[in-house]
């Protein structure tokens, strides 16, 4: 079964046909609902996101209109995890504020229950997930999920390589920094101010400002804070860098 979910989305030549065989799949798995998508805001992004599921028009425009690709919890909770998670797991591994409570109350009343998401995340591309849910009240079965994990983490990529052959995916190229530059900026998110950092590294004041300086250029930021946010995002630096282990 397992071969056959990877070959339906890898003989795949169109979304159209994505969009079928992702409902077909998903009613093999025991869900109901599915969703591939970026997680950003769908309707700012004008069409360049990948974004396929079969949710309720209704809770579909909602979710739109409310930019919730963004701050969906279902979306944050897949940041932290490189495996699939049901969303009954999710106040274990993120803090749910009362929004996010409403968000999932709302859903529940468009007829969507509990669900389980499979996170996917490119280096230098917006992170995404492929979710399965089912109608509020239907259980899930606990004996798909592994299927589940491998019909996402395939589909996803399916999707992927049909929106890069059309252009929606375009393949910038990625800022790269010297040694010194990431030496230099590692410690700037670690707190640290230019001279604490020149001391570390044993070069001059001057010189750290003007690596950070050189750093921020090739990210297009203005902003420290930035920087380090985006270098965190496509894998210059790592948590481990900044918080240690």
């Amino acid at each position: 079964m397992a071969m056959r979910l990877m070959r339906i989305v890898e003989m795949v030549t169109s979304t159209d046909d994505l969009t079928a065989a992702m409902v077909a799949v998903t009613a093999e798995l025991g869900f109901e609902y599915f969703a591939l998508t970026h997680h950003v805001d769908v309707v700012a992004t004008s069409g360049i996101a990948l974004r396929l599921h079969n949710y309720p028009a209704r809770w579909a425009d909602y979710y739109d209109g409310h930019a919730l690709g963004v701050s969906d919890p279902v979306h944050r909770a897949s940041h932290v995890t490189s495996m699939g998670f049901c969303w009954s797991q999710m106040p274990d591994m993120i803090p749910l504020t009362r929004a996010d409570h409403e968000i999932l109350a709302l859903g529940r009343e468009e007829g969507i229950g509990d669900g389980f998401t499979v996170p996917a995340h490119v280096p230098g591309e917006a992170r995404g997930s492929c979710s399965f849910a089912n109608q509020a009240g239907r259980p899930i079965l606990p004996e798909m999920l592994p299927l589940a994990q491998l019909a996402g983490g395939f589909a996803f990529e399916g999707a992927r390589r049909l929106c890069s052959a059309r252009g929606h995916l375009p393949d910038a190229p990625r800022p790269v920094l010297t040694d010194r530059q990431r030496d230099c900026v590692m410690w700037a998110a670690r707190g640290k101010g230019d001279w604490e950092i020149s001391r570390i590294l044993e070069v001059s004041e001057e010189t750290v400002a003007r690596h950070i300086k050189q750093a921020c250029a090739r990210y297009g930021v203005n902003k420290r804070t930035l920087l380090a946010i985006r270098t965190l995002f496509d894998g210059t630096l790592t948590f481990t860098d900044i918080f240690g282990r």
